[in-house]
């Protein structure tokens, strides 16, 4: 049996009697009729099952995902459930112990996805969840609980408050490719794609250790250009290597020089558009719409339904222009936190020094620098 709460540095221990009482958790007593537990993600073979026969699962619950994050950061998974073994797990939501002591101890739901619906159902479990999950925040001293919910009633009525908000742009593949492809602004991404389509530009497609090297030192341009640090090379290998083909890097070559590369995730009918890079000086040669076509029709040819272009930041106009360039529909998503006045700028204005620096960094400093500070991101 999984221990109650959310231990600080222990995630389970074994139980010799019935589960304790609620009183025993430090919850209030309106909570007796819910006992919550800790599991495993990465050791317990329930959750790989849930998360795949899951409706609201995606790409971000599975177990390679946590896996990388485990390994590249140093975060803890851990996943909160109404189950004990051997019950199935049927209601859940996927946390990661970030603990850094220049951010602070927190519980985040996911780091680095940019969503990650709690899998309940009905509002009544979702209060139930949150209820819990704040109690366990105030034993347990946790700086905050972050969720990143799909949906603005995720969290119900419950202590939780609204958090940041971002837009989120999706695609419907379902439509004709003839279609799609009309939908998209004529000047800014059709004649784009069709002057790329003229020059004697090469495409590749995989997740090799070639497309890897070409990814990373095109994200190193493109993070220099934007003064903000590239995340560890670690990351995007350990991700390859737990999520397999389901990881996917397209690059676009002009001769042997790397111009432009995305890379997307797949998990059943929806693919994630996750991050893309670029080298400037070859942008008028049009490789970041023609990846997004070639994005678009592979995946629709292998049956997706939906391409998610991520969450972008409310105030990056240029960027949500880009998006809303290939017919996208855009909605607004807001995550939640507890305590509801948990200082949320001070978490970005930390790092503000850093990125007037970045620019000035040798390639080794700035990939070092962004090592060192990432696990104290998520």
């Amino acid at each position: 049996m999984i221990a109650h709460g959310i231990a600080d540095g222990v995630m389970f221990a074994e139980v010799q009697q019935p589960p304790s009482v609620v009183s025993r958790l430090g919850h209030p007593a309106t909570m007796a009729s819910t006992e919550l537990y800790t599991i495993d993600p990465l050791t317990d073979s329930r959750w790989a099952k849930f998360v795949a026969e899951h409706p609201k699962a995606s790409i971000f619950h599975q177990s390679g995902w946590l896996r990388a994050l485990a390994v590249t950061y140093g975060y803890k998974p851990l996943v909160v459930t109404d189950a004990t073994p051997p019950q199935p797990i049927r209601e859940a939501i996927a946390f990661c112990k970030v603990e850094s002591w220049i951010t602070g101890r927190r519980l985040v739901s996911l780091p680095f996805a940019d969503h990650c619906e709690p899998l309940l159902e009905g509002n009544q479990r979702i209060s139930e969840f949150s209820e819990w999950l704040s109690a366990d925040c105030d034993r347990q001293n946790w700086k905050y609980i972050e969720l990143r919910p799909l949906t603005s009633t995720a969290v119900g009525k419950s202590s939780f408050g609204q958090g940041s908000s971002y837009w989120l742009h999706t695609l419907d593949l379902t439509s004709s490719i003839e279609d799609i492809f009309r939908r998209f602004d004529k000047d800014s991404v059709q004649r784009r794609i069709s002057r790329a389509e003229r020059e004697d530009l090469s495409y590749e497609r995989g997740y090799s250790e070639r497309l890897l090297e070409d990814f990373y030192h095109l994200l190193l341009l493109t993070r220099r250009r934007h003064r903000w640090l590239p995340q560890p090379r670690a990351w995007f290998r350990n991700l390859a290597e737990n999520l397999g083909d389901a990881l996917q890097i397209r690059v676009v070559r002009d001769g042997n020089t790397p111009i432009a590369t995305l890379l997307s995730l797949r998990f059943r009918n929806t693919v994630v558009y996750k991050y893309g890079c670029s080298d400037q000086r070859y942008h008028n040669l049009g490789g970041i719409p023609l990846l997004f076509w070639k994005l678009i029709e592979e995946s629709k040819a292998e049956g997706a339904e939906l391409l998610d272009f991520g969450r972008t930041d409310l105030e990056h106009d240029r960027l949500v222009r880009f998006k809303d360039q290939f017919g996208t529909t855009r909605r607004q998503i807001t995550y939640c936190r507890y305590p509801t006045q948990t200082a949320q700028q001070a978490d970005v204005d930390s790092w503000s020094s850093l990125r007037r620096v970045c620019s000035l960094m040798p390639d080794p400093v700035l990939s070092l620098a962004g090592r060192l500070a990432y696990r104290h991101i998520g």
